[in-house]
């Protein structure tokens, strides 16, 4: 038997409940894992309100740390007993120890702490892809980053300081600003309290400000609704917008405002696509964690929460009270 939290419904944090489930023995291409820190993202939030539909009753969160117990016929790729973690998969990491597919496992190093590693596999990896895949990153670059403060924020942080790039972060206090500072954004832009309208002309301002009237390559984007115009507003000519969230509200685009704003790109770039095949996601982790055994990248929880305290975790989260990683432990 295990715990996990369900849901039977969406909404509000409420939802989600903590209830006895059972675990049986893996079956071919499973692997049993016993969790250590669970992860929780914004993309939970997406799931548990509806906006990202699923199946119901059904687990939450996508994303954990733990140790292999038992692995199915025809698994390879892992062994009972290796620490491993994941961030692709069915929803359901909102548990103590559950079933997995074994090859979206990965291996953990041994150096790499299950704390820090909790805290690296989706938000470290999301980092990755974005920087060295989407929008690939070499240094020297001025980038434009949204919510330089939450927890793929600080890895992206300290991933611009590693590569040589110039990171222009917003964040919503004085605060916050603080951190991602100290984590490596070298211009902060606070944000709160300031209306879409506003947004739309602060930001863009003190980004040309910034960067000598030109403006930026790239903008990171995971806001959504409330920064999109800011961001188009901030870009080059011929300049990229990846949009990599939306939790201020989906977002909408007249293309005919791309070809006037001077030619500009528009991604929205999702994990699976550049994480699979298994050998894309290995060689992934592979880079994050040679960034953090070099001493770039340093990441620990900054919210610890018990499993049963999944809901409040997700009302911290929601109303911006966090900073950087939150987990859950079993």
């Amino acid at each position: 038997m295990a715990h996990a939290i369900r849901l039977h419904e969406t909404g509000g944090a409420e939802v989600l409940t903590l209830q006895t489930v059972e675990v049986g023995e893996p079956g071919p291409g499973q692997a049993r894992v016993r969790h250590s820190y669970v992860a929780v993202n914004f993309i939970d939030i997406y799931f548990r309100t509806g906006r990202y539909p699923m199946p119901l009753p059904n687990g939450l969160g996508s994303d954990a740390v733990g140790l292999v117990e038992a692995v199915g016929e025809g698994v390879d790729c892992v062994r009972p007993g290796d620490r491993v973690g994941y961030l692709l998969g069915p929803q359901g990491a909102y548990s103590d120890v559950r079933l997995m597919p074994a090859e979206v496992l990965i291996p953990l190093p041994s150096d790499v702490s299950d704390s820090t590693a909790a805290t690296l596999m989706m938000k470290g990896l999301t980092a990755q892809y974005l920087f060295r895949q989407v929008y690939p990153l070499s240094g020297g670059e001025t980038i434009l980053y949204h919510a330089a403060a939450g927890g793929v924020g600080l890895v992206a942080c300290q991933w611009a300081r590693a590569l040589g790039v110039t990171m222009i972060g917003t964040v919503s206090t004085d605060e916050k600003a603080a951190v991602a500072r100290a984590h490596g954004c070298a211009h902060v832009i606070v944000t709160g309290g300031l209306t879409p309208e506003e947004l739309a002309r602060e930001i863009p301002k003190q980004v040309r400000e910034i960067t000598q009237g030109r403006g930026v390559p790239v903008v990171y984007d995971s806001v959504g609704k409330d920064t999109l115009e800011a961001s188009l507003n901030s870009l080059q000519p011929r300049g990229s917008l990846v949009s990599n969230g939306t939790s201020s509200g989906p977002v909408v685009i007249d293309t005919m405002q791309l070809a006037m704003k001077g030619s500009l790109w528009v991604t929205r770039p999702a994990m699976v696509h550049y994480a699979m095949p298994r050998a894309n996601m290995l060689a992934m982790a592979d880079e994050l964690f040679g960034l953090v055994r070099a001493g770039h990248i340093r990441s620990e929880p900054s919210q610890v929460f018990a499993l049963a305290d999944a809901a409040e975790a997700h009302r911290a989260l929601e109303s911006r009270r966090t900073t950087g990683a939150t987990v859950l432990v079993p």
